[in-house]
């Protein structure tokens, strides 16, 4: 049985991938720099999310206004622990929430097609405080992965799971370091 609060993620040594849908104008501009640039906001929180699957249930693989792009953005794991080290639950008190350069929810992990999972899926919320050094020293690469998403959903919607999965990133539990894990689980 899967444990209801456990980061999975397509991670190496040295890098782990979060997932972003954005319209086209800021995805297009991002793939081009190697990071994010105007119009992309950076007064305003941006939520990143290790599983590729939640994240197409959020844009509906891709389709939903405003997420038709979906982005692999490779970020250095030091970076990722650094935010997690910053991050406070959104369920703390309003008080922390509000002052906190980083905020964690968990909302329920999604299958393929759609359905809410047993155990749930981490959604990291990075402030405009520390947006610039997400930006500038922690993404390694960004990757557009629309194409794979929707032919994924196609593959999904006609009956052919199975071949959908291969186009999936490999996810797998993430060693969250213990100090951290006592922070960011609810309970």
């Amino acid at each position: 049985m899967t444990p209801q609060y456990q980061i999975r993620a397509d991670y190496d040594a040295h890098t782990i991938v979060v997932y972003q849908a954005y319209p086209p104008v800021i995805a297009d501009a991002a793939l081009r720099a190697g990071r994010f640039v105007a119009p992309f906001s950076f007064h305003r929180m941006t939520w990143i999310k290790p599983s590729f699957t939640w994240l197409m249930h959020r844009s509906n693989w891709a389709r939903k206004p405003g997420q038709e792009r979906v982005l692999a953005v490779r970020i250095t794991r030091a970076g990722w622990e650094e935010a997690l080290s910053q991050a406070v639950l959104t369920t703390a008190h309003p008080t922390a929430v509000t002052q906190a350069a980083v905020h964690v929810q968990w909302d329920p992990e999604r299958s393929t097609r759609g359905a809410a999972l047993n155990h749930y899926s981490i959604q990291v919320g990075i402030s405009r405080q520390v947006i610039s050094t997400f930006n500038d020293d922690w993404i390694v690469r960004i990757t557009d992965l629309t194409q794979q998403a929707r032919k994924a959903s196609t593959l999904i919607q006609t009956g052919h799971a199975s071949k959908a999965q291969r186009l999936l990133p490999t996810e797998r539990v993430y060693p969250m370091p213990p100090a951290l894990e006592d922070v960011l689980t609810p309970g």
